[in-house]
């Protein structure tokens, strides 16, 4: 014979659900701010490689030019996609004497919330701000 009194059913009661979705939402709140913050740093690695390989073709047009290139165009390059979408790539070249060049990325969206959304290289190779490089 069967029992008919209070049994357990199969399942998760409300509770159990609850307190599961209170855990991930913790876990969630604590990972997203960090893989934010990894994302954006990995952009800006991105730009600080583009800016020193612009630093360094600006050396090699001076060489060729006797003059520092006035864009990012004259240098033949384009920034890659990733660092292009957030970063705007401006390069200030004063003829001299003697000449010089700074190329500065300036961070929009999201990547402007880095602690780094300003970053200059110059032809001497002096780069600001010190603690982001």
């Amino acid at each position: 014979m069967m029992e008919h009194g209070p049994s357990r059913g199969r399942g998760f009661t409300l509770i159990e659900v609850m307190i599961a979705l209170v855990v991930v939402a913790i876990l969630a709140a604590i990972a997203l701010p960090s893989y934010r913050d990894q994302m954006r740093k990995s952009t800006r690695a991105q730009a600080q490689a583009f800016l020193s390989d612009m630093a360094s073709r600006q050396q090699q047009f001076l060489v060729d030019k006797r003059r520092y290139a006035p864009s990012v165009a004259a240098l033949n390059m384009a920034a890659p996609a990733d660092v292009g979408k957030v970063f705007d790539v401006a390069v200030a070249a004063a003829a001299g004497p003697p000449p010089t060049f700074v190329i500065t990325a300036t961070a929009s969206g999201d990547q402007a919330k880095d602690k780094c959304p300003v970053m200059t290289i110059d032809n001497a190779g002096n780069r600001t701000p010190a603690t982001c490089w």
